[in-house]
């Protein structure tokens, strides 16, 4: 049996979703459009639905694999949570430190996260408006300044 084609774009990445998980997927996408900075591509980045930085914008793309463009976030519907990767809580202690302060403040569940991945159980879980304020919260320039800033080390 033919396994299904993976989703090449965002939209096919949210029309694959079993239908109890696409309306928040619609929804933390639209938050992060409307609140990432000017220079960041939206794609499918790691088989789920990524923002990067184009090698238009930082040719040497990511270290690890050169010909992807440098990610800095993403979302994911994963088998038993949603999940939330950003690249910048990840290696900015000050952005973590932000991100666990204000995450009292948005919801009464205790933070489930690893180092660049926030988890939500369910749906009503994710607090849509402190995602939006996460991703405005680092420029394109400024995310490339702390990427080659950690890679020097």
């Amino acid at each position: 049996m033919k396994s299904p084609a993976k989703p090449t774009t965002p939209n096919e990445y949210l029309d694959a979703l079993p239908p109890d998980r696409q309306a928040i997927m619609r929804q933390l996408r639209a938050v992060i459009l409307k609140n990432i900075p000017k220079g960041f591509q939206e794609c499918i980045s790691y088989g789920a639905i990524g923002y990067v930085v184009p090698h238009s914008i930082y040719p040497a793309g990511y270290h690890c694999t050169p010909k992807l463009p440098l990610p800095f976030m993403g979302i994911a519907s994963q088998k038993s949570h949603i999940g939330l990767y950003h690249m910048g809580i990840y290696v900015d202690p000050k952005l973590m430190a932000w991100f666990v302060a204000e995450w009292k403040k948005h919801s009464t569940k205790k933070l489930d996260m690893g180092k660049s991945c926030a988890r939500f159980k369910k749906p009503e879980d994710v607090p849509l408006a402190l995602i939006g304020e996460l991703a405005s919260k680092m420029t394109v320039k400024q995310w490339v300044d702390l990427y080659e800033s950690k890679m020097a080390k």
